[in-house]
């Protein structure tokens, strides 16, 4: 299959694709060809803190095209968030109308704001017209059900959007039971606008189904499928980095990653903490993974964890991920 005119996109995994992630994951894997940054929340002018951006500072991002994400229901403050990071040099911006967790969709924020199309409305109204950066949105097929998608592209319609970037699930299924296809093909036959791609690629066999089934899509968006398979975008485009073997550039990829965020992180239960997190994703995609993931996650200690994943590692298992 031919991937040359193709786009893939990093999802932004809030906790897990920040900018320690995004330029080790550059050095060492290759085929993402721009990332969108996890959300930044609205919160005033008055609290905008250097902090709150440092995940998209330019210089910093020099690894990976970055596009940062707002996320947010207040049009001035997602004006001055804007215009902040267009000063920063940011050109193109994302609007998180997707995100399923509860805490955040009850404030009606991320997947939350999507039974009120007319709010949406209004607030693109509102927030176009005084932004100078283009703007897409990351959204789902609705928060309840599939078919709010319907009136939320009829609304889209209305805005000049960069693009619509739909995962084809609602956002109570959170990541729970499979993309809905149908959904998503219904939703880009109604709208005028672009769609990106967001859901469920896993594997070479999973992008080639979407692929076919879209022919017309050119951009993709993957999140959990790099973590599981730090490789796959390379495979999908086939462009190997480099001829080491894969647990060689595996095992140097988690060790410059456990060194980056050892330099921010001030105690080692947060270093271990996000280690393991990674772990969940990456640990499954090993054949005979059970025993000795398990002592990673129980790792209570940087020595402990150190040691653990040493072991994993010398036990040379087959990476397999998807099997």
């Amino acid at each position: 299959m031919n991937t040359k005119n193709i786009t893939i996109i990093l999802a932004p995994l809030q906790g897990f694709t920040d900018l320690t992630f995004r330029n080790v994951w550059a050095r060492h894997f290759s085929g993402i060809d721009e990332a969108i940054a996890p959300f930044i929340s609205t919160m005033g002018q008055e609290r905008l803190k250097p902090i709150r951006i440092k995940d998209v500072v330019p210089a910093d991002n020099q690894q990976l095209f970055v596009i940062p994400q707002i996320l947010g229901n207040v049009s001035k403050d997602f004006i001055f968030l804007a215009g902040h990071l267009y000063e920063m040099g940011h050109k193109r911006i994302n609007w998180n109308l997707g995100c399923p967790h509860s805490k955040i969709a009850k404030k009606h924020r991320g997947s939350g704001l999507l039974p009120y199309p007319e709010k949406i409305d209004d607030l693109l109204g509102q927030i176009i017209p005084n932004i100078s950066a283009s703007l897409s949105v990351k959204i789902r097929l609705g928060r309840r059900s599939k078919d709010e998608i319907f009136n939320l592209v009829a609304m889209f319609d209305r805005h000049p959007l960069e693009e619509i970037i739909l995962h084809p699930r609602t956002g109570i299924q959170m990541y729970e039971g499979t993309s809905d296809h149908d959904a998503f093909e219904k939703a880009m036959q109604n709208s005028r606008h672009v769609f990106t791609y967001n859901g469920d690629i896993v594997d070479i066999a999973s992008f080639e189904r979407v692929r076919n089934r879209f022919p017309t899509i050119s951009r993709f968006m993957i999140g959990r499928g790099i973590l599981a398979n730090p490789f796959l975008a390379e495979q999908i485009k086939g462009e190997p980095k480099n001829g080491e073997p894969k647990l060689d550039r595996l095992r140097e990829f988690h060790d410059q990653l456990f060194v980056e965020y050892d330099k921010i992180f001030s105690g080692p239960a947060h270093l271990t903490g996000r280690m393991k997190g990674f772990w969940t994703y990456l640990g499954p995609s090993f054949k005979g993974h059970k025993k000795p993931l398990k002592q990673i996650l129980k790792s209570t200690s940087i020595p402990a964890y150190t040691d653990r994943v040493a072991a994993f590692f010398d036990l040379n298992l087959e990476f397999s991920p998807g099997s």
